[in-house]
Formats: structure tokens, sequence, C-alpha cells
């Protein structure tokens, strides 16, 4: 029987987020292969995937985007950058509409987002009905982990109290964290869009 709902912020309750990457790129001249060999270079230079570090709060915001200035080189600045992604960041209502309508059944309802702990005020804003919605917010900025580390669908569970991972409904729309919730036992749904989306989650939480 599921119990539970944990659902991904970004790309899931909101438009896609590479929509957000096109429109900087489209306002600064920086394209997004730009940005992925930039971060290619820290990761050679550093060891450690400075996304990921971003998203574990082991990087400030400040950090991440200086040194994706100096790799990009050439004076190339990432000015605005926070402010033009989440503008172009709408909200998802249909699945805001179905992760309330699961709360109104009674299942228990957490979110686990990968995330940048500056970012914060700006990713709530999106959805301010979040706390009476989800009673579970996992963000890995502020836990030091992230998607797709079992650690972290484990923190999440163990939060959520008296769950077992078979007793859960996850949704994301990124692969490898999709298989990470089903080798922990979990129920995936792989979001592509809401029309796809809340049959599978309906299917999975009526058990069919």
């Amino acid at each position: 029987m599921i119990r539970a709902v944990i659902s991904d912020f970004g790309g899931v309750l909101t438009t896609p987020l590479v929509r957000s990457f096109l429109a900087y790129q489209e306002h600064s001249g920086i394209s997004i292969g730009d940005l992925g060999q930039a971060m290619a270079r820290m990761t050679e230079e550093s060891g450690a995937h400075p996304l990921y570090e971003l998203e574990c709060g082991r990087l400030s915001e400040r950090e991440f985007i200086s040194g994706i200035e100096r790799a990009l080189g050439g004076g190339r600045k990432l000015d605005g950058f926070s402010e033009k992604y989440f503008e172009h960041l709408d909200r998802n209502e249909p699945m805001i509409d179905c992760m309330r309508r699961l709360r109104d059944r009674g299942l228990r309802m957490a979110m686990l987002t990968n995330n940048v702990r500056e970012w914060e005020p700006l990713w709530r804003a999106k959805l301010p009905e979040i706390d009476e919605i989800f009673e579970v917010v996992v963000d890995s900025a502020f836990v030091g982990m992230r998607k797709p580390a079992p650690e972290i669908y484990e923190l999440t569970l163990s939060r959520l109290g008296d769950v077992a991972a078979s007793e859960c409904v996850f949704i994301d729309d990124t692969d490898v964290n999709c298989h990470a919730a089903e080798s922990l036992g979990m129920v995936a749904v792989h979001f592509v869009d809401a029309a796809q989306a809340i049959p599978a989650i309906e299917a999975a939480v009526s058990g069919q």
C-alpha cells in the first residue's frame, strides 16, 4: 500500500528547467555548451563537479559563479543569472493541484530537491503553499548531499517517520534519480509532462 508521495521541485512542479537556461543563453550570449565546458574545466582542476558542490552547499553561489567566469575566460560574466533563470521558471499548476489532492486524501507528502542555498527564497516564492502541501522538505544544499545518492532518499524517509521505501511513490524529471529511488524499493514515476505523470501517479497510489 502506498502511504507517501515524494516529489521533486524544479521541472516537476515548475516548467522545464531547460527553458530557463535557454532564456539566460539568449540574454547573455553564453551558450549552455559553453557553461558545460567551463564546468568540465573546473572539475578537472578541482576533482569535484562544481554544480554538485553548489547543490551540496559546499560552494556558495558567488564562488560557483566566479569559478565559471574564470573558466569561461574572455571577461565573460554571469550577470543576473538567478534573476533571469527564475523569471522564466513558472508554476506547473496541474501538478501542484495533483499534490494538493493527494495530501487531502491523507497521503504523507514530501519534497526532495537538488537546489542552491541562496536560491531558497526564490524557489519558495514560486510555491508559497509549499509548507501547506508538504510536511517534509529536503533541500540538498542544506543537508550536504544530493540526488541520486541513496542517503538523501533515506534522510527523506527518516523525516517522514514510519514510512517504508516500498510505501512511497517518487516523482522526478531525471531518469537517474528515478532509478536510485527504485533501487531502494520505491515506485518511481519519471515525469515527462503533467498529462503523462498524473495518471501514472494515480495508478501507483491506487496500486494498479
